[in-house]
């Protein structure tokens, strides 16, 4: 009930065109259906929506950034009206569009928000990654975000886009937590998520794994997306 009341003042506060699209990108070995409660609660606030389905263990970065983004603009683009394209990501979606925007330009690009982003690298991939069977699990994109040479994230510039990030501080993960520094999401710390050229911050008392299902980030994601802002001031 309470995010069904936040979506109707929203939806009072201004108008929700629908020549605004977002495009939705999950995360590592998950799929598109982990952010269906996020592209729900989008289109009740009137947005336009590409949830876009990829394959995030079958090749590195720099293969699977183009062609997930790029499948988000086409689908937004055919959509009769719409002329800005917004992107709301979950952990390497966001590094995917970073990757993205490092090279190409997104006409019509609107406001970014991303969920528990390793920006700086977790830890997590590095101390994780001597493991055996890891790469078999992680794919390629595994040892690439962490804090190692191998890093793309920390190859990436700084944020020139519009860009709110969530982070969460609690864990259902205490052994990957164990050796990340506090406070973490059970993935990725607090602080790592950060990046430099960020609009807004804020974090939430989630969990990784299921921060972009919940209702508390995704009232954000949706008030970000309408006001450049989290707080409601």
């Amino acid at each position: 009930m309470r995010l069904l009341s936040t979506i109707l003042i929203l939806l009072l506060a201004g108008p929700a065109w629908s020549s605004e699209c977002v495009v939705l990108l999950h995360g590592l070995l998950r799929s598109a259906d982990s952010m269906k409660p996020m592209e729900d609660a989008l289109r009740e606030a009137g947005f336009e929506t590409a949830n876009v389905e990829y394959p995030s263990r079958d090749a590195p970065i720099e293969e699977l950034a183009a062609p997930a983004v790029e499948e988000g603009i086409l689908r937004c683009r055919a959509i009769d009206g719409v002329d800005t394209i917004h992107f709301v990501t979950h952990s390497l979606g966001g590094i995917l569009v970073r990757y993205y925007l490092e090279y190409w330009d997104i006409t019509g690009l609107g406001r970014v928000v991303m969920l528990g982003p390793p920006n700086q690298g977790s830890l997590a991939a590095d101390r994780m990654g001597v493991l055996p069977g890891y790469d078999l699990v992680q794919g390629p994109v595994g040892r690439q975000l962490g804090k190692g040479e191998n890093s793309v994230p920390l190859q990436l510039g700084p944020a020139d886009f519009e860009l709110g990030i969530i982070a969460g501080n609690e864990t259902i993960d205490p052994i990957t937590s164990a050796v990340l520094p506090n406070p973490d999401d059970g993935k990725v710390s607090v602080e790592d998520t950060k990046l430099e050229g960020m609009d807004d911050f804020v974090v939430v008392d989630h969990s990784h794994t299921f921060m972009m299902r919940l209702e508390e980030p995704i009232e954000l994601t949706i008030r970000f997306l309408k006001t450049g802002r989290f707080s409601e001031d």
